[in-house]
Order: structure tokens, then C-alpha cells, then sequence
């Protein structure tokens, strides 16, 4: 015992001096991305064989590599040897359906979050000839016909088709497109950013049609962003008098485009409307092509988003023959929508009908065959289906809410976990179902990238962050730690926390509440990506260097843990999100090493909302807050996104009338809120008219203004400006 009392001292001065020893962080390390771990991107399974292109890490050369070795097998295009046209450097590539050809993507100018224009060349693999797709101007979403002999793309909102068999003719196929009030084959901004794709055409399976969807937007009320000359980039259009930016954006309760579908005949050139039933309000989020060239698949929404129907539609005859209902007292989840595979002789759909989202495969005729996934957890994740086989490859939370593994369902009911190492686990699987790419981490650990034949036995290790392990350690980074506890409501609760370099539980430390809160999304996540800003939780690791606490709990609305507890929000936007907040704000105030009277929290859109509907809750218990980028009202926001869970401002008044504006005069704590001028998404309107509430209920608040930024907040020194005000913010108001 006497040597123990000996050595205490001593141990205390190398826990010190470790503690000392470790580098220090800075905000700007995280927005340069110091921390940013290597991951495998631009994997491109090739049809049919174990092999798949990537784009080498210098981006000069497109490569054909091996699943079952991992080594470069080939060069498919190299930017330096071109015959014809020559370009610098490219953005991006688009396979033929035959491996035979390439379109290669430059100059691209985005445009939304998902939607960009580009310059793109026709690139023969065998001669290495480079050829212009189009001298008319940049162009959107090009697309093979299934033959691999037309390309079809948009330009200006119009369909174009290019005929390789004809000396690259081009022609143009509608030509009512007009901005803000006829868009062809691509969606407008609300069907883009909230069903989640960019493209709205395709062709029939031999190529005699291009079917598409159009959006005339003539009737949907334009918002208008105002634009300064600004830096980084600046834009001396605007030099002296500001400018302003102009878009077709609805908002809940307000006019939608009102959507048709239609196709071409390539060889006759004949236009016809096709006679899919659609309410007058409602959606069709895709068109899809089958391997029939009778029939080409277009989904439907209602307004109100609580069916998803799956058409069958002759693109000569137009007629159109409902397959595949799915429907839900609630909401159909995007997430749904976004997983449903089309094969030659079957439709697979994710659905929650039984309270977690399991998957249904039909047959062609929209008969139910087979049922994959069977017990209290999410199928997260659709890989593949191998018709041949009848293997479905999958991604589920499993064992916990928190975790992901890959399955494969076999056709006679067996399934199998190919990824037991619990953690976050994702695969990119080869065309021919021999091999896959898993990439793992967990909430310590950055990204391992595996190489597995399809019983899941690892072959090699492709990478594995082994520089930034150590890199994180120098720094001297704190392990996330779990923790759960029950709500006074009785809802069991789940988080993770980062507590301070030499951590001492017998001081009180602040806390800062991290949070996202948005319907079906997590945060609490056994993976690399949890945590604020990215980077393996990088800014939580600077907070926590700075002598705080930083929690994060995901409260009831969030996703991992089945239908009820996801949608139990419905109607009620922030309701019970705020109050979950409130109520781990309560239990962290509980426990002996937490300073109840210094709990602050933040977040970001969804998270920026609910950080304001926490704070004035009622229950008074937090010290200070940031909302970045929040609503303040529903219906400032889009249709599609907030009818879905709250239905219209008429509908459900009482709803939307509980929100941060109206609850201003309860706002309790220190306030920042930070808002881009230019966000397209959250218009600065919520921030604007919250704001106008604060001053009226006389409530105190500080508030920054990004010019010419989006929902994103970057560009420049921007994003290292917005996290050390943050920062700052906090230090200044928790001492």
C-alpha cells in the first residue's frame, strides 16, 4: 500500500504529461480536412463480371481492377492519350451498357445539391478515340440506350438524342422546356432534393422509345435569393448593385408542378401523352425501364404520400396497369421508393408494413413471392437481387439500432451475415455476385476497406487509415463512449458521448448537445461518421479539448428502430423531438461530473430547428445554443418534404402553429443563429422572421449572415469562420 501511495504521484505526472504532450487542435485543422479519413470512391462494379472500374488516385486514368485480387487489371481511358479531341482533366464517367465505350464528364457546373451540367465526350475504349457529345452548350444527365448506339441528355429543360449509327446526329426531341415554367426529363427543385434523384427519363429495353416525365412548374410561386459580389468566388455582376437568383420553389400547402408522363417513337418521331392515373396534386418520382420493351415502369405518389403505386405503362399504346401497391396510414418512406430494384422477371420493395422495413419480391404480374427479413430490426440497405440465384444482398441494423451488417437471403429462406465484425459495415458487391467491398469502422475506429468473395471470408485489405489512427492519437483524441438511460415519458434513449483529454469525474464539467433529430435519421451511429462536421466527429474532439462534454442522443422521429418510433412524429414536427432533447438535457444534469446549470446544444437544418424548439420548450435547462441554418415555420419550407409528415398548413393548423416562432418569447439561454443568404434549401426567410419574433418578445440573440452561401455554409475561409464562431460562442457563454 505504501508503494502504491509512492507511485501515485508519479503516475498522475505521466497522465499530466501525456495529456501535455498531445498536438493541438485547431478549427482550422478540421475545415482543411487535417482529419479527414481515406476512404474507396468511384467503385464501378462492371455487368456480369468480377471486375470494376475506379478512377486512378492521380484522376488522370479511368482503371478496370479485379474484385478477387484487388490489382489493376487494365487502363480504360487515360487522359493524356486520346485520339481526336483532348481534354485536360475529367469529373466523372458514365459506362456503355457493353463496357465497349465511355462518356467522359468535364467542366462541371453544379446546380442543386444532386442536379449539374457538364461538358461530355463520346470515348471509344478500343481506339481511344475522344469525340464532342454535343456542340450546343453543356448538357445533363446523359444516358445510354440499352443498345449502347443513342445517347439521350437535357439541355436548357429539353430532350435531346444523339444516334451514334449516324454519325453522332443529334436531335432534338421536345421543345417547350423553358426555365421556371416546362422542365423535360429532369426534376424540378423540389422533386430532386426530396426524392432524392436527377434524372426523370429513360428508354424502353430496345431502345425504339424514350419515355420521361415533365414538370410544369408554371403555377408554383417563385422565391427569389439575393446575391452580392461577395469573394471566394466573387461576382462583379453584382458589384454595385446586388443581384438575384430566381427559382420555382412550393411550399407546403402552395401550388406543385403538376407532372405527366410521356414517350417518343425514335424512328417515327410521334409524341404521346402517356395515360398513367394520377390525383391532380400528386407525384411520380421515377420512371424506370424494364426488360420488356412493352412496358416501362412509372411510380406514383399521392399528395399526401401515404401509397406508393408502381405502373406498368405501354409506351405505344400509353396504357398503363397498376402492378404494385404499397400504402401506409402514415407516410410511404422515400427510403422505400429509392430501394425498389426491377429485374427481367420480378420487382423488389422495401416496405415497413409490419412495423420495420423488411423487403417483398413480386413477380411480373405484382404478386407477392417472398418475404426477405423477419424480426424487430431495419433493412437499411438494398445491394443486389441475382434473379439466377434468387440471393438478395442487403444491409441491416443489426445486432443494435446502431450497427450495420451485410446479409444474403437465400431462395430457400437462409440467410447469412457476411460481415459479423460488429460496427458499420457497407458493401459495393462485383456484377457477378462473387465478391464484395466492405468497408467497416466503428465509433474509435476510421474506415477498413476489405476485399471478401461472397461467403464474406476476407481475401485483402485495401485500406485501412492506419496514418490517421495515429495521427488522431498524437492529438491525443478521446474515445466515444455509449450510454443509455429511460425519458420520464418512459422512452428508452440511446447516445454517445466525448468527454475531455484527462478527464477527471470527480470535477462538473459543461456539456454541449450535439443533435440532428430529422425524421429517420441518426446520429448515434456505432460508425466513423458519427459526430458533428464530419472528419470521424473532429469538431467534437476540438470541443472536447476545450474542456467540454459533447452528447448526442437520438430522441423519438429518428431512424434504426422500426415504423413506430420513426413515425410517431407525424403531424407534429418537433413536438417530441424537443421534449426528448430537454429530457437528456435533465439526465446529464444528473450525473456527478456534469454541471447542470452549463448544458448547451446545437445543430444544423432539422437540427438547427429542433435546437430552437428545445430551448424553449418550457423546461429552462439550457445555457446556450446555435441553430445553423434552421426552419422556424413549416411552411416556409417545400411541399414534398413537410407534407409528408405534417400534411398541409390546412390540413393540420394546430401542427404548424407549434413552432420556434411561436414559442420566441419562451426562448430560454444564450442564442446564435447562423444562416446562409443564398440557401436555396431553408430560405434566410426563417431566420429573418424569427429573428423579427425574438425582437418583439424582447429576447436577446446574436445572429450571422453568410453572403452568397447555400445550406452548406463553405466556399473560402467560410466553413473554418462558421465553426470557430460556434466554438467561440459557446467558450464565451458556458464559463
Amino acid at each position: 500500500m505504501r508503494t502504491m501511495k509512492k507511485l501515485l504521484p508519479v503516475l498522475l505526472c505521466l497522465v499530466c504529461c501525456q495529456v501535455q504532450a498531445a498536438k493541438t487542435m485547431t478549427v482550422k485543422d478540421i475545415a482543411n480536412g487535417t482529419f479527414a479519413a481515406k476512404t474507396l470512391h468511384g467503385i464501378d462494379p462492371l455487368p456480369g463480371t468480377d471486375q470494376y472500374a475506379r478512377i486512378s488516385d492521380d484522376g488522370k486514368k479511368i482503371l478496370r481492377c479485379s474484385f478477387k485480387t484487388g490489382k489493376q487489371t487494365g487502363v480504360l481511358f487515360d487522359v493524356e492519350n486520346t485520339l481526336g479531341e483532348t481534354i485536360k482533366n475529367f469529373d466523372g464517367y458514365v459506362m456503355s451498357p457493353q463496357g465497349d465505350r465511355m462518356l467522359i464528364r468535364t467542366n462541371t457546373e453544379q446546380v442543386y445539391r444532386r442536379s449539374f451540367k457538364a461538358d461530355y465526350y463520346i470515348y471509344t475504349i478500343q481506339s481511344t478515340k475522344l469525340e464532342k457529345l454535343s456542340d450546343g452548350g453543356k448538357q445533363q444527365v446523359p444516358l445510354w440506350s440499352p443498345d449502347g448506339f443513342q445517347i439521350a441528355f437535357v439541355r436548357d429543360n429539353n430532350l435531346f438524342l444523339v444516334k451514334l449509327l449516324y454519325g453522332n446526329a443529334e436531335m432534338q426531341v421536345t421543345k417547350d422546356g423553358k426555365f421556371n415554367e416546362i422542365i423535360n426529363g429532369i426534376p424540378d427543385w423540389v422533386n430532386e432534393e426530396e426524392f432524392g434523384h436527377n434524372r426523370s427519363f429513360c428508354f424502353n429495353a430496345d431502345g425504339t422509345m424514350l419515355c420521361w416525365i415533365k414538370y410544369d412548374e408554371s403555377k408554383v410561386k417563385t422565391y427569389g435569393l439575393q446575391l452580392f459580389k461577395g469573394a471566394r468566388p466573387t461576382r462583379m455582376a453584382y458589384d454595385t448593385y446586388p443581384g438575384s437568383y430566381d427559382y420555382k420553389y412550393p411550399k407546403a400547402g402552395e401550388d406543385n408542378s403538376v407532372v405527366t408522363a410521356w414517350s417518343y417513337d425514335v424512328k417515327s418521331r410521334q409524341i404521346r401523352q402517356l395515360q398513367v392515373p394520377l390525383e391532380q396534386d400528386g407525384y411520380m418520382p421515377r420512371i424506370k425501364m424494364t426488360s420488356d420493351a412493352q412496358q416501362v415502369i412509372v411510380y406514383t405518389m399521392p399528395r399526401h404520400q401515404d401509397a406508393l403505386c408502381l405502373y406498368a405503362v405501354n409506351p405505344r399504346s400509353t396504357v398503363a396497369k397498376l402492378l404494385i401497391k404499397e400504402t401506409s396510414k402514415r407516410y410511404v418512406k422515400e427510403e422505400a421508393m429509392e430501394g425498389v430494384l426491377i429485374g427481367k422477371s420480378s420487382i423488389l420493395v422495401p416496405s415497413d408494413r409490419d412495423g420495420y422495413m423488411h423487403l417483398y419480391i413480386y413477380n411480373s404480374l405484382g404478386k407477392v413471392q417472398r418475404k426477405i427479413g423477419d424480426g424487430s430490426f431495419d433493412i437499411t440497405a438494398v445491394y443486389g437481387y441475382d434473379e439466377a440465384t434468387g440471393d438478395v444482398y442487403y444491409q441491416a441494423a443489426v445486432p443494435t439500432p446502431h450497427d450495420r451488417q451485410v446479409f444474403v437471403a437465400h431462395r430457400n429462406g437462409k440467410v447469412e451475415c457476411l460481415t459479423p465484425k460488429e460496427g458499420w459495415n457497407t458493401a459495393v458487391f462485383s456484377g457477378d455476385y462473387q465478391y464484395f467491398i466492405n468497408t467497416w469502422s466503428n465509433y474509435n475506429t476510421p474506415y477498413v476497406a476489405t476485399l471478401c468473395n461472397k461467403k464474406g471470408v476476407a481475401l485483402s485489405k485495401l485500406l485501412d487509415n492506419q496514418e490517421l489512427v495515429a495521427k488522431v492519437a498524437d492529438y491525443g483524441w478521446s474515445q466515444r463512449e455509449t450510454f443509455s438511460f429511460t425519458t420520464s415519458e418512459g422512452v428508452k434513449l440511446d447516445g454517445w458521448m466525448v468527454k475531455p483529454r484527462g478527464f477527471n469525474p470527480s470535477r462538473k464539467y459543461p456539456v454541449i448537445m450535439f443533435q440532428y433529430s430529422g425524421p429517420g435519421s441518426q446520429q448515434v451511429v456505432n460508425s466513423w461518421s458519427a459526430g458533428g462536421m464530419g472528419q470521424g466527429g473532429a469538431f467534437d474532439q476540438y470541443l472536447a479539448s476545450q474542456g467540454f462534454i459533447v452528447a448526442c442522443v437520438d430522441g423519438r422521429g429518428t431512424g434504426g428502430r422500426g415504423a413506430e418510433f420513426e413515425k410517431c412524429i407525424y403531424l407534429n414536427m418537433g413536438k417530441v423531438e424537443s421534449r426528448d432533447q430537454v429530457e437528456t438535457a435533465l439526465w446529464l444534469g444528473k450525473q456527478s461530473y456534469v454541471d447542470a446549470k452549463r448544458i448547451g446544444i446545437w445543430g444544423w437544418s432539422f437540427g438547427g430547428f429542433n435546437t430552437l424548439m428545445s430551448m424553449s420548450e418550457g423546461r429552462g435547462v439550457f445555457r446556450a445554443g446555435v441553430a445553423v441554418a434552421p426552419p422556424t415555420h413549416w411552411k416556409y419550407y417545400d411541399t414534398v418534404y413537410t407534407e409528408r409528415y405534417m400534411r398541409t398548413p390546412q390540413e393540420n393548423p394546430e401542427g404548424y402553429e407549434d413552432n420556434p416562432i411561436s414559442r420566441a418569447a419562451k426562448l430560454h439561454g444564450e442564442l446564435l443563429i447562423c444562416h446562409g443568404l443564398a440557401d436555396d434549401n431553408v430560405h434566410p426567410q426563417n431566420a429573418f422572421e424569427y429573428s423579427e419574433a425574438l425582437v418583439q418578445a424582447d429576447k436577446d440573440f446574436k445572429e450571422l449572415i453568410y453572403t452568397n452561401r447555400n445550406h452548406g455554409i463553405s466556399g473560402g475561409n467560410t466553413r473554418n469562420h462558421l465553426m470557430r464562431q460556434i466554438a467561440n460562442f459557446f467558450k464565451e457563454n458556458m464559463k
